[in-house]
């Protein structure tokens, strides 16, 4: 074979010095291996000739072709810069093209999940990807020798490679028509000849112009003269080499063609593209044209999309609650509709009611209206719910609300904002939630924090001036349980009907892992609200997918916090061993809860910071593991941990275990300080000097006298001395004397290390300062990954005793 017995990186180097010298090849491109570009620059994205997996050994060209795809895929690297003419893939022994054009279709899979390892073989996905092009490569496909097809080679890299213009533009869809709108504010908006701030005022903005450059069929050239909107009705269309206001009551106002200043760009930048997006997205990216707007922008306003799936779910509970024919005896307003897909799916028109603060997202659902959506346009209306008097509303619903008996089949079906006033700083302007007129009137009576939250604010209109009607709602379960909600839950009283919580991260523009729900309540039944049990459907591996996974109680918490029980002990005037950096009682703080023994002013100031000292050593580490143990996800994250009953404090094996996890879940460095935890003597990991500190193993044997102090605790507890552990706990300091002893055979290291800093000695640091995630020194990796397989064993022990005790 010609490159044999040599790197990957090197076979990469020698096919570009020999085979590709006259391009750059030097380009690297996310996670492709090999790249061609003709050397030149342009404005815009210059034209990629090959894309290429690059393989040791003499490799199946099928399975080459089918990584560099799932590696393409994983990444959409299509979606950020021009495709390739070709796709290669080679070895030591031969080198392969296919023509980007014929496999490009690939990338369109609908519901295909791309998050695979490229390089594992096995996975069904990979499979697949095999199944469909295989039969395309074996037509398509140019295969050459090295070594005996040398002139043929050179021939097809001269004749096609270098010669090649892309026929493949990219392809617009859901998931890159905002990057795309992202990069036309860049290009193509500066050259748009208009007075823009006139055209805000009369509610159009440069989305419009946007959407109007995507509706156009380019005819496949790139020619712009020949540009042809394909939808007349958006407000905006391009037409003449240009655009037309198309909007009927501001038509008069720009009834001149709006010029582009510099054509030349505008076609550069749309010759990348191809245009219109796939017919099967453009009603998706009409509808959604909210994404077209800055991201601050949409989380200041706070509107979330609903998925289509929890959309489905939401109307089957509200079917399964008021029967198969609901949608014709009862009345639906979505008060806070934005572009109104929460709707899609009901049938009866003459019901439905959508309204939203924004003009433009009206306007979003009228021009749905006319290709389809099931919707009286005199039914859709701008209104701010938060704000505006009932009297603005259309007068067929104002005629609802005020007969009682029609008010009493009114559901209010509404996922509302979620911005509250706090996400912003205090020179936000407007500051989202407090400006309203529902925070200034019921402030006192819900209580200012309550209603720092914009949907708590909607929660409460509808339950004030629409009460007896049925609220039927997504939102944050915390309402239910959180102590800031008391004063709501005090006003706030209806009786729990049905719902269920989903992850909240299957919603776009929602950051982190908690639960949002879709809970049914009847005003009309005026129940004080303690506790709620609802289903939990997980997300599905498709995007339309969901999974029942159970049910989960939501309850009043009425019990002291957890923060409350350890102010019990750590006021000790003792030196200090350590800090316990605290945040909040709650398990979506467990990630920011730690023992270092670094003093942090600014935390100390803010009290987050709790002494660890000799006499509440015990009770610190019983708080950090039982906080520590089990872990956090979506469904638990607002669970608050709780004042415990008094079983732990008799319960030494619970007590010493905790212990044990403690000593090995911590950041102990000795760059703060004397390392005091050290869980092993001198002579067990064979170190070449003495520890500064004994301290640890010496208050294990019980040579550390614990003095008065204990006897101030509120939770005096029993400890026997020398502690003995259980075989879990035993297991981990086994696992943990074998990893010490083998940092401690290596020469220059730092005989004080902490469990911290032995990590930091093998995996390094990246440039930043951040220790890197994995080590290069097998042995060191065998060791950590007993230690912390034994660590989970440990935690699994504990698990149980967290809720046995009460903590949680």
């Amino acid at each position: 074979m010609k490159y044999n017995n040599i790197r990957e990186e090197e076979l990469k180097n020698k096919v570009g010095d020999e085979w590709f010298k006259q391009f750059n090849t030097t380009e690297i491109l996310g996670d492709i291996d090999f790249t061609v570009f003709p050397i030149q620059d342009s404005l815009f994205d210059r034209t990629p000739l090959l894309w290429a997996e690059a393989k040791k050994g003499d490799f199946d060209v099928t399975k080459m072709f089918v990584q560099l795809i799932l590696t393409i895929g994983k990444a959409r690297t299509f979606d950020k810069t021009m495709p390739p003419a070709f796709l290669g893939a080679f070895d030591f022994k031969k080198i392969a093209f296919v023509p980007y054009i014929n496999i490009q279709d690939i990338f369109y899979l609908n519901d295909f999940n791309w998050n695979v390892t490229p390089s594992n073989h096995e996975t069904k996905e990979f499979k697949l990807i095999k199944e469909r092009v295989e039969s395309i490569l074996k037509q398509k496909t140019y295969i050459f020798d090295y070594e005996k097809d040398k002139k043929e080679l050179i021939t097809f890299i001269k004749n096609n490679v270098a010669k090649a213009t892309t026929k493949s533009k990219i392809k617009i869809d859901k998931n890159n028509f905002i990057p795309i709108y992202l990069r036309w504010l860049e290009y193509v908006k500066p050259i748009i000849d208009v007075n823009w701030e006139d055209l805000k005022k009369a509610n159009i903005f440069d989305n419009d112009f946007y959407l109007a450059d995507l509706f156009v069929d380019d005819q496949g050239t790139q020619n712009i003269d020949d540009d042809v909107t394909i939808r007349n009705n958006l407000f905006v269309v391009f037409q003449n080499q240009g655009y037309t206001i198309a909007k009927e009551d501001i038509k008069q106002m720009f009834d001149a063609t709006i010029n582009l200043k510099n054509k030349e760009t505008y076609r550069q930048f749309w010759k990348i593209y191809k245009r219109p997006p796939i017919k099967e997205y453009q009603d998706y990216i009409i509808k959604r044209r909210d994404l077209l707007v800055p991201q601050d922008i949409r989380e200041r306003k706070g509107a979330y999309f609903t998925p289509r799936k929890w959309v489905e779910l939401s109307q089957k509970y509200l079917t399964d609650y008021l029967g198969k024919n609901w949608q014709d005896d009862y009345y639906i307003w979505d008060c806070a509709a934005g572009t109104g897909n929460l709707l899609a799916g009901l049938t009866n028109k003459y019901n439905i009611y959508a309204s939203t603060l924004d003009q433009a997202d009206i306007n979003v659902i009228h021009e749905r209206i006319k290709h389809g959506a099931n919707l009286l346009e005199s039914h859709v209306f701008q209104f701010d719910f938060l704000n505006d008097d009932f009297s603005k509303l259309p007068q067929s619903l104002q005629d609802i609300l005020n007969d009682e008996e029609k008010k009493k089949r009114l559901i209010i079906y509404i996922n509302p904002p979620y911005a509250e006033a706090s996400s912003y700083g205090d020179d936000s302007i407007p500051q989202v939630a407090i400006e309203k007129n529902i925070f200034k009137k019921y402030k006192n009576e819900i209580g200012a924090q309550a209603l720092n939250e914009l949907y708590t604010q909607f929660f409460v209109r509808i339950y004030k001036d629409l009460p007896n009607s049925t609220l039927a709602a997504f939102s944050t379960p915390k309402y239910i349980t959180s102590e800031k909600y008391v004063k709501f839950r005090n006003v706030f009283k209806a009786k729990f009907e049905a719902g269920f919580v989903c992850p909240a991260d299957t919603f776009d523009n929602v950051k982190g892992k908690f639960p949002i729900g879709f809970l049914i309540w009847n005003l009309n039944n005026k129940k004080e609200i303690n506790q709620i049990q609802t289903d939990v459907y997980e997300s599905g591996k498709s995007s339309k997918d969901f999974l029942y996974s159970g049910t989960k109680e939501f309850s009043i918490v009425e019990e002291k916090s957890i923060s409350e029980w350890r102010k019990t002990f750590y006021k000790v005037n003792e030196e200090a061993i350590g800090y316990m950096i605290i945040v909040g009682p709650s398990m979506q703080s467990n990630n920011n809860t730690y023992i270092s023994n670094e003093l942090v002013e600014s935390y100390s100031k803010k009290g987050m910071i709790a002494k660890i000292t000799k006499s509440n050593l015990i009770h610190m580490s019983v708080y950090l593991a039982v906080r520590k143990v089990i872990e956090v996800n979506w469904l638990n994250n607002k669970d608050s941990y709780l004042n415990p009953n008094s079983q732990w404090q008799v319960d030494t094996e619970f007590q010493n275990d905790c212990l044990t996890y403690t000593l090995f879940e911590n950041i102990i460095q000795t760059k703060f300080g004397v390392n005091k935890w050290i869980p092993f003597t001198e002579q067990e990991v064979d170190a070449k000097e003495k520890f500064a500190s004994n301290f640890m193993t010496d208050f294990m044997k019980g040579k550390i006298q614990i003095g008065n102090e204990s006897s101030l605790f509120e939770n005096e507890i029993e400890m026997q001395f020398p502690l003995l552990f259980s075989e879990e706990a035993s297991s981990v300091f086994e696992a943990g004397r074998a990893f010490w002893k083998y940092y401690h055979s290596k020469e220059n290291v730092n005989v004080n290390a902490s469990f911290y800093d032995i990590r930091a000695y093998f995996q390094g640091r990246d440039d930043k300062g951040k220790m890197n995630n994995s080590s290069n020194d097998e042995i060191y990796t065998n060791h950590l990954s007993e230690l912390r397989n034994s660590l989970k064993t440990l935690a699994k022990k504990i698990a149980p005793k967290v809720y046995e005790f009460g903590f949680l």
